[in-house]
């Protein structure tokens, strides 16, 4: 693939500078929204809904203040912990359109992403549905005569001609729906200034019920699953992802934000409604949050207002899950699912997603399914934590979000969305798991065809060797699953010794490492004992290692024989490392080497160990980026330096050591492009704390000039060039790693 310009990817149509804008999360051609508009405000008033405004007084009046609180943490604890781990993988994948759906899928494939992502469209268009009756709830109570169906009807048709016209105007009117919300906080603040918070505060409940039982009595789970719904709504801004401008960033700050804003305003208002009425209001009156505020139409406003924004944060999602889903080739009717209007919007989706909410309201009551529409929500969440743990667990280079965190979160995600399940409804949880397996089952018939790898090979491979015929099953995905598998010639394990901790840091902790014993020039029982050695510390390391011989007359012949060997294994090695130590005086000997591994599709690494300096106190590395004028376009195709980079990010790691980006360029006036070439580098590739520097000249005459390094890194070309690698040593006083890219390499995977 060329450099970035007018080059069209012939299958798609999409440019490749459309290409790389999806690398850094962007999605070109149509009306991009912020952090703020886009995720930060639905995802907000999806939250602060009707169970805060109607239920959250009855929680306290069971729970008492106390109790309340500790289900409010409980309750937030798993969707903290669920977009935390949402955040975390969205900074590691492109993730396009389809929020949710497209993060499984990226990472376990179609037949998984869609066996989720189906119950997930369903339940957010049939949320609309319940949210309407909601809105219809509150309308009532100020105007009881209206009829029911007519006042359905009438937010069904605003709802729907404001999600047709396009998702611009439905933010625009979130706006408008965020002032009246925080206006009822006005009131609710100034009525406790006014001194209604004057009731002596029940720190424990008795867990009485509710008025439609006769207060016979509920539990504390019981009290927690009418709650848990109001923590809920996370997805209404990852649902936009295809239409944000910086999804990578605009998710995990957006939703993050959202949802430890919502907690403290759950927190306090719960201390407000303790303090503010008796437990008997609390319990028997569900609109007690309207008659204690200092102006209750207010309340009742912020409560038509949070209703209308989650029924229109859903209906503006759920077109776009439904498009994503058929833009995978998941859904029958795909091609006219699929289709956009000239504003970008995906109007055939909004068109069948209508049809379905009109029928639901149709029904009348959405009771009966009420639960498995919780269940679904929740079925998803569990599974973008297993998606993080899974990920976490491969540790494969491929994963290297740019925020990272701890295990113990996606694990408590993905635990408690499960027991919150089962406490929920144990029969329809199973149901639902029912229907999601039964998806996955007729997806699998259907051999859909990802344009992106995942990381289910690795999975495979991980779990045991026992796997490996599994990962043949599922399409091949080298550029997701790559880890530093390095095939080492050996003719003097003496020499290699001094280059053993580069190589574990290189490979550590996935990598593995094969030595390829060239007998001949060592003693062959003091050969055996020592490569022995040398395998079993690498594996005490956490390099996973292992030895052969090969016997042939001559070196290269010995190395080529060993590479072919090799070859047609299942886990081959992908990279050759030579040291330069080792063949010191064969370098035309290990020129053909490299040309016979270029043809075999194996990378090569060249090690040339600074006499003195070594490998200094390995804090620092510099990556030399080759000259890329006259077009500094950053494209798919990196050019030979997808090695390199890749094994700079592995010792920056595993070295803890800073990183510093250089490009040399001959025309002066190429210095601000080859800046930006260099800072977009970084940020594409995920690799953070990079320093960037430009300098004039070529690389040759910059090497004594560039700052002092543990190691130098350069893109190698095919013919090496010993002189050059002999001078680049000397003149930056460092050791110097070159590499030359097999092609299965991708640094922007």
């Amino acid at each position: 693939m060329g450099i970035m310009g007018d080059n069209v990817d012939p299958e798609n149509g999409e440019t490749l500078q459309e290409k790389v804008e999806e690398q850094k999360g962007a999605v070109t051609g149509r009306k991009l929204f912020g952090t703020f508009e886009g995720v930060f405000v639905p995802t907000l008033l999806t939250i602060l809904g009707v169970i805060m405004y109607l239920r959250e007084g009855w929680v306290v009046g069971n729970a008492g203040l106390l109790g309340a609180w500790l289900i409010i943490l409980i309750a937030f604890s798993i969707t903290l912990s669920t977009g935390l781990s949402l955040s975390s993988i969205t900074t590691n994948i492109r993730i396009g359109s389809g929020g949710a759906f497209s993060v499984i899928s990226q990472s376990l494939g179609l037949e998984v992403g869609g066996s989720i992502g189906i119950p997930l469209y369903l339940s957010q268009t049939l949320a609309v549905a319940m949210y309407i009756f909601g809105f219809r709830a509150g309308w009532r109570w100020i105007f009881p005569e209206h009829p029911a169906i007519l006042i359905d009807l009438a937010i069904f048709s605003v709802l729907f001609i404001v999600a047709y016209i396009s998702a611009s105007l439905s933010f625009k009117i979130q706006y408008i729906v965020l002032v009246v919300v925080a206006s009822s906080f006005v009131s609710i603040i100034w009525a406790a200034y006014l001194g209604s918070m004057q009731e002596p505060i029940t720190w424990w409940g008795s867990f009485e019920g509710s008025p439609e039982t006769g207060f016979s009595g509920i539990g504390f789970w019981g009290v927690f699953a009418v709650f848990f719904p109001a923590a809920t709504g996370i997805m209404a801004g990852a649902n936009m992802s295809g239409e944000l401008k910086n999804p990578r960033r605009s998710i995990p700050l957006g939703t993050i934000s959202a949802i430890c804003v919502s907690l403290v305003v759950y927190l306090l208002l719960a201390l407000w409604l303790a303090a503010s009425a008796s437990n008997d209001e609390l319990l028997g009156n569900y609109t007690i949050m309207v008659e204690k505020a200092a102006w209750g139409q207010l309340v009742i406003a912020g409560l038509l207002g949070a209703t209308f924004s989650s029924a229109l944060s859903s209906f503006v999602g759920a077109p776009r899950i439904l498009q994503s889903l058929a833009n995978s080739k998941i859904l029958p009717a795909s091609g006219w699912f699929s289709k956009r209007s000239g504003s970008g919007e995906p109007r055939n989706a909004i068109i069948f997603t209508g049809l379905i909410i009109f029928l639901a309201l149709m029904l009348r009551n959405l009771n009966a399914i009420a639960p498995l529409i919780t269940l679904f929500f929740l079925m998803t969440y569990a599974m973008i934590n297993i998606v993080v743990l899974i990920e976490q667990n491969l540790q494969l280079v491929s994963f290297r979000p740019l925020l990272r965190i701890p295990r113990a979160v996606s694990f408590v995600g993905a635990i408690g969305s499960v027991s919150v399940m089962f406490i929920v409804s144990p029969v329809f949880s199973l149901l639902a798991v029912v229907v999601v397996i039964s998806i996955h089952a007729y997806l699998l018939k259907k051999h859909l065809k990802a344009p992106f790898g995942d990381v289910r090979s690795g999975l495979f491979v991980a779990i045991a060797e026992w796997a490996a015929k599994q990962t043949y099953k599922i399409a091949p995905s080298s550029e997701r699953t790559w880890k530093a598998n390095l095939l080492v010639p050996v003719e003097d394990p003496n020499v290699l010794t001094r280059a053993f901790k580069f190589l574990r840091d290189i490979t550590y902790p996935k990598g593995s490492i094969k030595l390829l014993g060239l007998s001949g020039k060592v003693d062959e029982t003091k050969f055996f004992s020592r490569l022995t050695d040398l395998t079993e510390s690498f594996r005490d390391n956490g390099v996973f290692s292992s030895w052969t011989i090969v016997d042939t007359a001559a070196f290269e012949k010995n190395l080529i024989v060993g590479m072919e060997a090799l070859g047609s294994s299942f886990f081959r090695p992908r990279v050759l490392f030579i040291n330069l130590s080792s063949f010191d005086g064969q370098y035309e000997k290990v020129r053909n080497v490299i040309r016979k591994a270029a043809e075999r599709r194996i990378g090569i690494l060249l090690l040339a160990i600074h006499s003195d300096a070594a490998f200094g106190r390995e804090e620092s590395i510099n990556l030399w980026i080759n000259d890329r004028s006259p077009d500094w376009d950053i494209s798919m195709d990196l050019g030979n330096m997808d090695l390199s980079i890749l094994i700079s990010y592995k010792l920056k790691r595993n070295w803890k050591a800073s990183l510093k980006m250089i490009s040399c360029v001959r025309d002066q006036r190429n210095v601000p492009k080859a800046k930006e070439y260099l800072e977009n580098l970084a940020e594409i590739a995920r690799i953070p704390n990079v320093i960037t520097e430009v300098m004039s000249g070529d690389i040759e005459s910059n090497l004594s000039r560039a700052s002092q390094a543990s190691i130098n890194i350069f893109s190698m070309e095919h013919e090496a060039d010993f002189e050059f690698i002999r001078r680049a040593v000397e003149q930056t006083g460092s050791s110097c790693l070159f590499a030359l890219d097999s092609g299965e390499e991708n640094a922007l995977a």
